[in-house]
């Protein structure tokens, strides 16, 4: 497995910060904490882009400067500025169809009504990449615009934390012992509740 593009999806400014739905961005800023890599932004690329080395393996991370369900445009004009194929890229974004504190790697698959998915699945011509989803719960509501754009509660709070972390790991285990091994370390054993359910951004 080559890995070269770790991209976060999120929402930008203070406003959505701490929200369920920038749980990609949350991910990929643990990522760039310990490998020691700063971000800077690309306004040509629509993007954020922190450049390093982690696990000795040389990595993009990226936060598009766009909204959710805009992501496919930065993603793919980083892709075609570093020539990184679909196959080489990582998309972490919340699922209100997990629980809390729970995560799920998949090597490809559809956007589960994720609009984030969607945009990029239409800019790179289909979803063979890799995705990492971070629970968040809540796939159960009706209004689920309000609930992704507001922060974990507290009694929440502790197993959003533990995802995000969790979805560091994983990374981590696909990086040193590969894909397979990642998805059958970290990935839950049983399904989730309200997986037919849609997501809205």
């Amino acid at each position: 497995m080559s890995l070269k593009l770790i991209a976060g999806l999120g929402n930008p400014g203070e406003r959505y910060r701490d929200t369920r739905h920038n749980a990609g961005f949350m991910v990929v800023d643990l990522l760039a904490r310990e490998a020691g890599i700063a971000w800077e932004k690309k306004r040509r690329l629509k993007a954020w882009l922190g450049i390093g080395r982690w696990k000795e393996r040389d990595l993009i991370l990226v936060k598009p400067a766009t909204f959710v369900n805009l992501s496919g445009e930065a993603i793919r004009k980083v892709m075609d500025y570093y020539r990184v194929s679909p196959a080489e890229i990582l998309v972490v974004v919340d699922d209100v169809n997990l629980s809390p504190g729970r995560i799920r790697l998949r090597r490809a698959g559809g956007s589960g009504g994720h609009h984030g998915l969607e945009s990029i699945a239409l800019a790179l011509g289909g979803d063979g990449y890799l995705r990492l989803r971070v629970g968040v719960g809540g796939g159960e509501r009706k209004e689920l615009a309000d609930y992704v754009l507001s922060a974990a509660e507290e009694e929440e709070s502790r197993l959003f934390r533990q995802a995000l972390d969790n979805a560091v790991a994983t990374v981590g285990t696909m990086i040193e012992e590969g894909l397979e091994a990642a998805m059958n370390r970290h990935n839950p054993t049983a399904p989730e509740s309200g997986s037919n359910q849609k997501e809205e951004n």
